[in-house]
């Protein structure tokens, strides 16, 4: 006979989940704890007994016992910028949050943990910080873009578990995953040469973020036959040195409008390395305005292989930072953390690769 909840209001207990399946209350209790000392066959008469049963465990007595409450926060912290005010707008709408989101949730759920979103910029940091504080996660995976951000060095100081989505700019005992940007923006710079493309230019990200520093440095070193590897590649015959350069913020408009700066400055362009998906979907709305074709007058690659790089007319090519898998890599990392007080922090680092579509 069943006992799930009725009309009444009526819930199973642990002690109706035990004599279901003729097992102790302290037995249920163990097998719900995920307690390593309950033999295969009693936890799977157990399991069978909860799900007979509908009953649900009590999460907070629960985590009285583990100390635990299967809860991870996804910190997203953003630099403060005094004429933006799309900060919530951006993480809700830049495809990279939402792959971070999928790759962490993709990771955690087989440990029964949950993800928290906490979008942060640095007017409330100090109310992230009393959140993380009073114990309502185990760990944090934080997404922090500043190199002045000063917040994950305030998690560290928190002691809890932490891994971060980037190199630190700071030195930090703290776990990290990053992409080597610097290779991604080089495979860019090859790409536009090998295409014949000899008047290049780049739209940058923001600077005070070290990734669109990395990119914009490895791009021009690439295009100036300053590394190594590359030095005395005859395509560069006719390349000048400088790469032109203009700054746009992540953002479809940004890139937009960073694309009409530098066709006014330099009509002559005929590639064109642009540091996100979404700003070269704006870039290449603006080189289109011009009656100028996508690629046979300007060639266009972009950073990221987002969604974005399909919505593009024409479709993009882009240089691809496995963002999902970076993501479950920062999850499986926190657990590790979790499960393991006082283990050695470890950096991973994943290689970018070249997708050619239409617009290179």
């Amino acid at each position: 006979m069943s006992t799930r909840p009725g009309r009444g209001g009526h819930h199973p207990t642990m002690d109706q989940v035990a004599a279901a399946a003729g097992v102790s209350r302290a037995t249920v209790s163990r097998v719900i704890n995920n307690a390593a000392s309950v033999a295969p066959g009693i936890r799977d008469a157990v399991q069978r007994a909860i799900t007979q049963t509908g009953y649900v465990p009590n999460v907070a007595a629960r985590s009285l016992v583990t100390r635990r409450s299967n809860s991870v926060a996804l910190v997203i912290s953003e630099p403060d910028r005094p004429d933006d005010h799309s900060f919530l707008n951006r993480i809700f709408t830049d495809p990279y949050f939402g792959r971070v989101t999928a790759g962490a949730t993709a990771a955690l759920r087989p440990h029964d943990v949950h993800l928290v979103v906490v979008p942060t910029d640095a007017s409330d940091h100090h109310q992230v910080v009393r959140y993380l504080r009073q114990g309502h996660v185990d760990g944090v995976l934080l997404i922090s873009s500043d190199e002045c951000d000063p917040l994950p060095g305030q998690v560290h100081a928190l002691g809890i578990p932490a891994v971060l989505s980037s190199r630190p700019a700071t030195p930090l005992p703290l776990s990290y995953v990053d992409v080597e940007q610097r290779a991604g923006a080089r495979l860019a710079a090859a790409h536009l040469l090998a295409r014949g493309c000899r008047r290049l230019a780049t739209i940058n990200g923001p600077l005070d973020i070290p990734a669109a520093a990395e990119r914009l440095d490895g791009f021009r070193a690439a295009v100036a036959g300053s590394v190594p590897a590359e030095a005395g590649d005859p395509a560069r015959a006719g390349v000048p040195a400088t790469v032109p350069a203009e700054a746009g913020d992540f953002t479809r408009a940004g890139g937009e409008a960073a694309a009409h700066r530098l066709l006014d400055a330099h009509p002559d362009i005929d590639g064109l390395f642009v540091a996100s998906d979404l700003m070269a979907e704006g870039a290449l709305r603006a080189i289109q305005d011009r009656g100028r074709r996508v690629p046979g007058d300007v060639a266009v690659v972009g950073f990221d292989d987002s969604s974005a790089a399909l919505e593009c007319r024409p479709l993009l090519t882009t240089v691809r930072q496995p963002v999902e898998e970076m993501a479950a890599e920062m999850a499986q990392l926190l657990i590790a953390h979790i499960d393991a007080p006082g283990r050695s922090p470890r950096s991973v680092i994943f290689q970018p690769t070249l997708v050619i579509r239409d617009s290179a």
